[in-house]
């Protein structure tokens, strides 16, 4: 086995592999736990698309996976060049392989290992006309996945996690982010630290919260950055987090359902706050 894995570190060469057992392979699947992706600061994401356009980000690959029948499409080849060029490990597997690290019956023939990415808080400087999402605790990976994602299809400038939120490199996050994973930049923080660096950024921060006494339509966005903060999925915003806010905001609801989804209720506050600075801009 040590044999094995020494010949994996040779730089130009291709690694075979259709062994479940493979040590590579068991680091890989290892993966799917949070203690394994902290200790190694890296994350998978699957997808020859997705791979490629982390790579052009410039993103730090350090194993690229591929299924033996589509070892010849020249994308693919181009991937594993690139890979092979940054010092990644490239390894061509079966699909029994590729199902066993994915966990999915139906995988994508391309996986990516990639080392993990945050943002400090402190070198968070918006400018005038930047929208940031702090989000509270969030606890659900999909609702995590999507705020990234609509974070990204909205213009928006990155997500402050704020508190014990869930991973955002997770399987499951990266797959509900469909790629922008890469394009959002992410900050974990804690509520002290948030409301300290409040003081000294220049932003104003909007919350949804039920006491929101404001239509979130009617906020008055000053030409000032904005950070939209959103509560837990499932107690909302803290006392101290609320008291905080430069405004407080509701989502009127006319139907039976008394609240929104957090990723919708994000989406819908992220569209009307770039909606309201575009305006802005337009203007001056």
């Amino acid at each position: 086995m040590s044999h094995e894995h020494h010949a994996t570190r040779r730089v130009g060469q291709v690694k075979e592999v259709t062994s479940l057992s493979n040590p590579i392979v068991k680091d890989i699947k290892a993966l799917s736990s949070k203690k394994m992706r902290d200790e190694t600061r890296s994350f998978m994401a699957e997808g020859l698309k997705l791979v490629i356009d982390a790579l052009e980000l410039g993103w730090t690959i350090r194993t690229l996976v591929y299924a033996k029948n589509v070892k010849d499409k020249p994308q693919v080849v181009q991937a594993a060049t690139r890979a092979f060029a940054r010092g990644g490990l490239v390894l061509e597997v079966s699909e029994k392989v590729l199902s066993s690290i994915t966990r999915r019956d139906n995988p994508q023939m391309v996986v990516g290992i990639f080392e993990q990415r945050f943002t400090a808080l402190k070198d968070v400087r918006p400018g005038a006309d930047e929208t940031w999402v702090a989000l509270d605790r969030v606890r659900d990976p999909g609702n995590l996945g999507t705020v990234i994602r609509s974070v990204d299809a909205a213009g928006a400038s990155g997500v402050i996690l704020i508190g014990d939120s869930t991973d955002p490199f997770s399987l499951e996050t990266v797959r509900a982010t469909m790629g922008s994973i890469f394009a959002v930049p992410l900050v974990r923080t804690s509520v002290a630290e948030f409301l300290a660096w409040k003081k000294t950024a220049g932003v104003s921060v909007v919350a949804t919260h039920l006491a929101g006494a404001v239509d979130y339509r009617k906020i008055g966005y000053r030409d000032k950055p904005v950070v939209l903060l959103m509560g837990n999925e499932q107690s909302g915003l803290p006392d101290e987090l609320a008291v905080a806010a430069d405004a407080l905001a509701r989502i009127p609801q006319a139907g039976r359902a008394d609240s929104l989804n957090l990723a919708i209720a994000t989406g819908i506050m992220l569209f009307e706050a770039r909606r309201h600075l575009l305006t802005l801009d337009e203007r001056s």
